[in-house]
């Protein structure tokens, strides 16, 4: 028989998600995969070639990723030079995807043959309107899941539109009384 405190008993911590679990065990594979692929392909011709690879990917990742940016911005641009009473703008066809340009650019960018393979796929049109539909109904689902008080819980109530759509401007005055004047100093010359 022992005496003493006893072992205090924790709650059960959450479970991981699987997200969480397995996307460290996904980037090493990854990485691993990217590395065994690029010495394969050394093997089967030289490093000068692997070298231009690498080069030729960076080089059109950054050209992707700044034609998507100027457009974004060209686009941003439009939208707000317009009168601020004027109906919203139609879409324009090339006003979407500039997004997942810039992450196939990114893909692009970064050294490997694998990550250049899903930067290229990203720059076709059919995959860019597959990956958005993909993230827009994920992003959905989970904000109507989201419980209150959470992240997801606040950009619901963000997206919200108020019924009168009137917008009050205004300016904040603070009269708090007891408050003293602020000292004045006198200016530093030197």
């Amino acid at each position: 028989m022992t005496t003493g405190a006893q072992t205090p008993r924790y709650p059960a911590r959450p479970r991981r998600s699987r997200l969480r679990t397995f996307l460290p065990l996904g980037i090493v594979a990854w990485l691993v995969l990217e590395v065994w692929l690029l010495s394969v392909v050394a093997g089967a011709s030289s490093g000068l070639v692997v070298l231009l690879l690498l080069i030729a990917g960076f080089v059109l990742g950054s050209v992707v990723i700044k034609r998507a940016g100027r457009r974004a911005f060209r686009n941003l641009t439009e939208t707000l030079q317009q009168q601020p009473g004027a109906t919203p703008p139609a879409a324009r066809p090339d006003s979407e995807g500039n997004g997942l340009m810039m992450l196939g650019g990114l893909l692009l960018m970064i050294p490997g043959l694998i990550s250049d393979a899903a930067g290229l796929l990203l720059l076709l049109p059919p995959v860019q309107k597959a990956a958005r539909r993909t993230a827009e109904r994920t992003v959905e689902r989970k904000l109507r899941g989201a419980g209150p008080g959470t992240l997801g819980d606040a950009f619901r109530q963000a997206r919200m539109h108020r019924p009168d759509g009137k917008i009050v401007q205004g300016e904040v005055v603070r009269d708090e009384p007891g408050t003293a004047p602020r000292e004045q100093y006198p200016p530093l010359n030197r």
